[in-house]
């Protein structure tokens, strides 16, 4: 097994964590102010949404950070405090859509199998869109690490233990991870979108598709399916949260046993048809090629005490993009994000106590899915309350933080070439539209 070297811990810069927050509450704040703009596109249209309006207002901060006056120069110490601040953000996003899973489980159970089912499309969707026209493009065996699943932590791992990160492979799911890190977001958000307005699938169907993606990308296609059908927003979040769930359990496990063996064998059957007489593009070694030449900046650590002051910030900006956004009062929307706090605060602490031997995101959506469920002693008020809470008001916190973080990634971005960026969003594309067409499939029987 191959020993990955882990980036350094530093102590916490008080000045970046107030720079972050307060950029942070006030990109959230404009972003709902400026609220959705529909743009059509021949028979489909896509919209774009506050939260894509954040993410690109923090990366556009994050890009000319030396331009700009000293409160506004989003430093690279200061990126990555954001990156570290959105992945423990996300637990609201997730223990939101626990709430809504909880007291919808015996519809869930109505489809069954459908959801566990429609994961394959995250087996087959990315080999089979992304792996011809990698080969097409002249890419050889990066063609594997890239297509062979999304590029999403778990990944990262199995590549890492099968080929190593120095191979050619891991240099391909490097590339689809870097991807979809920077533009992942904002590419599923609009294709989502666009795919929704054709109605051509169910909206529940779409979010089932949506919810075998990493949080954040998760997130931006819940919220841009959800805009175009607003009537049935929870119920897509809802069946988003539980086909995301499975994504993380179960899809690991066939990711492992059936996805990766499916693109080496694909590999090998198609690159003497489509692939031998093309010229070799060259997929530089994005991280390891150029760490040398980028500042080297430590990575923060994120105390229970840092990430509990994350949560309570981050329910603050969704207090106030909820009344900007969706005009919910500030105090009857409060016992709802307290409600969320507590959940997810739970949730970490059983992580923490169980010495990590289960996902954070599973203890928190078990416990959230708890709070809801029929048969538990006040899920009705419990239920009653989050709901106040909406769920896309969430999403743009979640965002604003992704991309006060993104510039950071630009030169690794650079150097991945246009050519694995395009297998890269291919292969996103194939999740979802696979997904959702197996997802289709059972949600007429619901």
């Amino acid at each position: 097994m191959r020993t990955e070297v882990q980036p350094a811990k530093a102590a916490l810069k008080m000045s970046s964590v107030v720079q972050v927050f307060a950029l942070a509450l006030g990109i959230a704040a404009l972003s709902e102010w400026l609220g959705p703009l529909p743009i059509a596109l021949g028979v489909g249209k896509v919209v774009l949404l506050p939260m894509i309006w954040a993410l690109l207002i923090g990366l556009v901060l994050g890009l000319l950070r030396k331009r700009l006056p000293g409160p506004l120069q989003l430093g690279l110490y200061s990126q990555n405090l954001a990156a570290a601040v959105l992945s423990c953000a996300l637990f609201l996003f997730i223990a939101k859509l626990g709430l809504l899973v909880g007291g919808s489980l015996p519809q869930l159970a109505q489809v069954g199998w459908g959801l566990v089912l429609q994961e394959l499309g995250n087996l087959i969707g990315c080999v089979a869109l992304g792996m011809p026209v990698a080969l097409m493009l002249g890419i050889k065996r990066e063609a594997i690490g890239a297509t062979f699943s999304i590029g999403r932590e778990p990944g990262l791992a199995i590549i890492g233990e099968r080929f190593g990160m120095d191979s050619p492979e891991g240099r391909g799911v490097l590339a689809e991870y870097i991807t979809g890190t920077l533009i992942g977001a904002i590419f599923i958000s609009l294709l989502a979108g666009f795919v929704s307005s054709l109605n051509i699938f169910h909206p529940i169907a779409l979010g089932m598709g949506a919810g075998v993606g990493s949080g954040s990308m998760t997130a931006a296609a819940v919220g841009a399916i959800a805009a175009q059908h607003p009537e049935m927003g929870d119920q897509i979040a809802t069946f988003a949260a539980a086909a995301n769930l499975i994504a993380t359990t179960v899809g690991t496990y066939l990711t492992l046993f059936i996805s990766l063996p499916l693109a080496v064998r694909a590999y090998q059957w198609l690159e003497p048809i489509l692939g031998r007489k093309r010229k070799a593009a060259a997929v530089e070694k994005t991280v390891a090629a150029g760490a040398a030449d980028e500042e080297k900046v430590d990575v923060p650590a994120l105390s229970l005490g840092m990430r509990l002051l994350s949560w309570v910030w981050v329910g603050v900006m969704v207090l106030i993009g909820n009344r900007i956004g969706y005009g919910i009062p500030v105090m009857d929307a409060l016992p709802g994000v307290l409600i969320i706090i507590a959940a997810v605060l739970m949730g970490d602490l059983i992580y923490v106590g169980t010495r990590r031997k289960l996902p954070a995101v599973c203890w928190i959506s078990f416990i959230a899915m708890a709070m809801t469920f029929p048969h538990t002693p006040f899920a009705a008020e419990i239920a009653a309350m989050t709901a106040k809470v909406s769920f896309l008001a969430m999403i743009t916190p979640m965002l604003t933080f992704a991309g006060l973080s993104l510039a950071k990634d630009i030169p690794a971005f650079r150097r991945l070439g246009w050519r694995i960026v395009v297998v890269s969003l291919l292969a996103n594309a194939g999740v979802f539209l696979a997904a959702t067409m197996i997802a289709q499939t059972f949600v007429h029987t619901m």
